[in-house]
């Protein structure tokens, strides 16, 4: 019979240490007590249990065969992230070996077998990884990706299991070495391996549970976020060992089908802490019939972190308004802000309050980048708002600038570009000197390539700068537009992305493609006017709508919508339809001069 890691600490062992200089050591203390990481199936039920001091020895023990393989230290080794607890044993044996893992993304996505095949080998061949797993389902995929010279072993958990152990004594990294190498959502083409040293990710941790999380005795916490993703592999998987808490795992595959077993987990569990990016709240709440709210315990939900995307305030309020027969508290809601390249988290609001939002005037905003408070019930002018959430302040040690363009400080409620500084900034990029150069000065300052304003000392991201669309030299967010495109009852969350591309004018064009289920013809036509007339109304921009089958929007590696895969995708489809027509056009002139 399994039994569950409990979530009793040993409270002596708690209180005497809370700060490591490394994982290894982490897992050392945490193995001490009696908490650990728990796997649930798809029913909700309890398929294994891995306490942390099970984690320690079994880790120790493969770290010792994988020393003995002949590679050196700091090599690479590349794991196929499902979430299981045999990810877990690789990745700490790989730090009590002197290794470096590297978690690769454990889903076929948009593309298929084929995609996904190419894009492990690219990260294959950017991390020159020389020791690779993959478990039973994913290994033929790895095994077609790993056809080159650097990759001396590949094989399941069993087949390592299999090796011979070292007879030396185990090296484990020190804080001065890499503790993993993590890639970033969008590096499906051209990846980046984002590295985090054991002194930088270490500092992340102990910032996250003394002020951001706050983490108490006896918390515990639910986790259905991939561990190729920074939220899921630092925020859920390394932060519970690390503060010696238990955590349930659901697979992200069975939340996607069944969400309610989110719910599940936290009522039968008592859990007090999970975190989710937006659309996670919002795809529960749509599932949830009228029926379900009653036979969920929340009460003791005390931080519902939402972050790793940006965080619409509408999706959290149907959660919370959902979910309050249950017992749960709005107040439990905690906005973050991080990226991978600064470990995990840069940015927490504050606990037990209530989701602090800022609504400025939009035409300010989009065409002045000022981001002036107004009263939406008081209108101002049009009437034109946007509404940002307070994503909180900086952890300690880390210093925020607003810069324009010219790279000049801007003031208060003037929107930017953020820049960061701090302990758990990454070292740089793997194997890419002139990406690193492109984001990270001598003097350890990050651009984040999110466009964000300040509050006094609070950030309030506005949008990735990339993604910005500029109209008639006025910014557009294109959440704005993908929001309204959602509005509609045949669109679903997540089911709409907008960008711009070229326009025959000189200028941009911007395009938002929506996938629904609509195919009657007319019916359509009709629905891509609803949708163009409602963008002009609403933001005063004329938008070409593009209508693509359900399930076929792009997706990043951790499995967010992509705007620049979708770009990808329009501007190839617009290139084969003016190949078709020209060819089309050379055949009919050919066919009428023959006549």
């Amino acid at each position: 019979m399994l039994m569950k890691a409990t979530p009793t600490l040993n409270q002596s062992v708690f209180r005497r240490k809370i700060f490591f200089t490394t994982l290894t050591e982490a897992l050392d203390y945490a193995s001490q007590g009696q908490t650990g990481y728990n796997f649930y199936s798809r029913t909700g039920e309890l398929s294994a249990a891995l306490p942390y001091a099970t984690l320690r020895d079994e880790a120790r023990s493969l770290a010792k065969k994988l020393a003995n393989m002949g590679v050196a230290r700091g090599s690479r080794v590349a794991l196929v992230a499902d979430m299981n607890p045999d990810f877990v044993r690789f990745f700490f044996a790989c730090q009590y070996a002197g290794l470096t893992p590297v978690p690769l993304p454990a889903q076929l996505q948009f593309g298929g077998r084929k995609a996904y095949v190419a894009q492990l080998k690219r990260l294959l061949s950017d991390c020159q990884a020389e020791l690779a797993m993959a478990p039973d389902a994913f290994l033929p995929f790895l095994t077609e990706a790993a056809d080159g010279p650097n990759v001396r072993f590949l094989g399941t958990p069993q087949d390592y299991d299999f090796l011979d152990e070292t007879g030396a004594s185990l090296s484990p990294v020190k804080p001065t070495e890499l503790a993993y190498l993590q890639y970033t959502s969008g590096s499906t083409r051209f990846p980046r391996g984002v590295m985090i040293s054991q002194k930088a990710v270490l500092s992340n941790l102990l910032a996250i549970i003394r002020e951001g999380v706050k983490v108490r005795e006896g918390d515990r916490a639910v986790s259905w976020l991939p561990f190729f993703h920074d939220m899921g592999l630092v925020g859920l998987l390394l932060c519970p060992m690390a503060s010696q808490i238990s955590v349930d795992f659901l697979h992200t595959r069975d939340f996607a089908m069944r969400p309610r077993l989110w719910l599940k987990l936290m009522s039968e569990n008592r859990a007090t802490i999970s975190f989710s990016p937006p659309f996670g709240y919002e795809l529960t709440a749509r599932r949830l019939r009228d029926d379900d709210v009653h036979k969920y315990d929340l009460r003791s939900w005390r931080v519902a972190g939402v972050g790793a995307e940006m965080i619409r305030p509408e999706f959290l309020s149907h959660f919370a308004e959902r979910l309050g027969p249950s017992g749960f508290d709005h107040r439990a809601f905690l906005p973050c802000y991080g990226m991978a390249e600064c470990s995990l988290a840069v940015c927490f609001g504050l606990q037990g309050q209530s989701l602090q939002t800022d609504h400025v005037d939009a035409d300010l905003l989009s065409e002045h980048q000022i981001a002036e408070p107004v009263d939406p019930r008081a209108g101002n002018g049009n009437g034109r708002y946007n509404t940002f959430v307070n994503c909180g302040v900086p952890l300690s040690g880390y210093e925020v600038e607003i810069r324009n363009s010219a790279g000049k400080v801007l003031p208060e409620r003037h929107c930017g570009t953020l820049y960061l500084r701090g302990p758990s900034v990454m070292s740089g990029y793997w194997g890419n000197p002139k990406g690193t150069r492109e984001v990270l000065s001598e003097d350890g300052w990050l651009n984040t390539g999110d466009l964000a304003y300040q509050i006094g000392s609070s950030v309030v991201i506005t949008g990735r700068e990339k993604d910005m669309l500029i109209i008639h030299g006025r910014n557009i967010w294109p959440q704005d537009i993908e929001c309204l495109a959602e509005l509609q009852p045949e669109v679903g969350t997540r089911d709409a992305l907008a960008f711009s591309v070229p326009g025959p004018d000189g200028g941009e064009q911007a395009i938002v493609m929506v996938q629904c289920g609509v195919s009657d013809e007319q019916k359509s036509a009709e629905f891509e006017e609803r949708i163009h007339r409602l963008i002009y109304d609403e933001l005063g921009i004329l938008c070409k709508v593009v209508l693509v089958p359900l399930d076929s929007l792009p997706q990043t590696t951790s499995g967010k919508p992509s705007r620049s895969g979708a770009r990808k995708e329009y501007i190839r489809r617009t290139m084969q339809d003016q190949s078709a027509n020209q060819k089309k056009e050379v055949d009919t002139g050919g066919v009428a001069a023959r006549d």
